[in-house]
């Protein structure tokens, strides 16, 4: 394998690189934008099956620097009522969970690629590529273009990787939520700290974290049925969206009035969007890994493990498969199934979120029979995401998806 060309130099784009340099092959990644992410991006919660998989990288030290621990969901009701609590998974050393700042995770990641002596290229706008008889040559907006043995598209929702690949591929399909967030300082709330607090509000979901150090990082899911443009989402101003936060949650037995009113600089809102299904991930000497190959919403709480875990996947059929074509069709045989089924189980957790009043009503009825039922049962019901676990060390056979019952690759 000569040097991979890895387009898009976010989490996804970083991991790859580093899973690829542990497997023996050479990388580049190939940023968009001309400088880096500090500072770009709200926060996320990182799964344990996403922090196992980034610690076959050996990259344990490197995320636990950033955030906090997040052992657990507490559910409630606008009302106040609480609805359960939920494990987010335990490993067998005791990790849990953790919630991290984006643009945190990010830096920490490209700081170990750069480290571990992965190149990085910024100002490289993805135009074109087409793959060769010997591999693949990509072609950048600046007018330059580089070559390699095989060009993986780490580029996100909006991938140029992807539509490359397949012209006639989906767009992402707009789920219905809006999203919008911010870090409140000095208010009291009733909470374990970094336990992921979720409220199903009257007119609002609404999720807040209590951090180690008293800040309060939320986020709110405002629900709008038809698709806000770009420019439309723009004209939102900060305080603009506080006064519509605040009146959407005013009839709630939340601290969400209190939280946002403590809270200096409000995120600029975006929609969130889904992929049922992108039907081709590869084609020749291309292929998509993480949003860009099955980007899930936000409620499904996995969008950046699944990342990690495509891109350790990927690397392992890399290493040990007999050619190029037979990595990326086991590669996606190991992957597909998983992955959409975590985007459909992030699609009927938006729609929980959404708030028409007799929806609602049948909405609050549906969840208190259900977490009922769950606790009876003493059951996990997120247990089949999290308990997946990708043995390095274990040669990848390219003949079948390695899978021993559904959670081990």
């Amino acid at each position: 394998m000569t040097k991979v060309l890895i387009i898009g130099g976010g989490i996804a784009g970083s991991v790859t690189a580093i899973a690829l340099r542990k497997a023996g092959i050479d990388s580049v990644v190939y940023e968009a934008y001309d400088r880096g992410a500090e500072g770009v991006g709200a926060y996320l919660t990182l799964a344990v099956n996403g922090l196992d998989a980034l610690r076959s990288l050996d990259l344990d030290e490197v995320v636990q620097g950033e955030g906090f621990d997040t052992p657990r969901i507490a559910l409630f009701l606008g009302s106040g009522r609480r609805l359960a609590d939920m494990s987010l998974g335990t490993l067998a050393d005791g990790t849990v969970a953790r919630t991290v700042k984006r643009a945190g995770l990010y830096r920490a990641l490209r700081d170990e690629a750069v480290r571990r002596g992965v190149g990085m290229e910024h100002g490289k706008r993805l135009v074109g590529a087409e793959s060769t008889s010997e591999g693949v040559i990509a072609r950048f907006a600046d007018g330059t273009q580089a070559e390699g043995g095989l060009l993986v598209g780490a580029d996100g929702l909006h991938s140029m990787t992807r539509r490359i690949i397949d012209p006639a591929a989906p767009h992402a399909r707009y789920v219905g939520l809006l999203n919008t967030g911010g870090y409140a300082r000095g208010v009291s709330v009733d909470a374990e700290p970094g336990v992921m607090n979720m409220v199903f509000g009257k007119r609002c979901f609404f999720c807040y974290f209590l951090a180690p150090d008293g800040a309060v990082w939320w986020f709110a899911n405002p629900w709008r049925p038809k698709e806000p443009s770009s420019e439309e989402l723009a004209a939102i101003t900060p305080e603009r969206w506080r006064a519509q936060l605040i009146e959407l949650f005013e009839e709630d037995a939340t601290p969400a009035v209190e939280i946002i009113l403590a809270t200096p600089e409000i995120f600029s809102g975006w929609n969130t969007y889904d992929f049922p299904s992108v039907p081709r991930w590869h084609n020749g000497r291309m292929v998509i890994i993480g949003d860009a190959a099955h980007a899930a919403s936000p409620s499904s709480g996995q969008g950046a493990s699944m990342a990690i875990e495509d891109a350790v996947v990927l690397a392992r059929y890399l290493r040990d498969a007999a050619s190029v074509s037979d990595a990326l069709e086991a590669y996606e045989r190991a992957r597909r199934a998983r992955v959409e089924a975590i985007v459909k189980h992030g699609r009927r957790s938006s729609q929980t979120k959404e708030n028409g009043l007799v929806g609602r009503v049948m909405r609050d009825l549906v969840l208190r029979m259900v977490f009922k039922f769950q606790a009876r049962r003493g059951a996990d019901p997120l247990r089949w995401m999290w308990d997946y676990h990708i043995d390095w060390d274990a040669p990848a056979l390219a003949s079948s998806t390695e899978l021993v019952g559904s959670q081990r690759v």
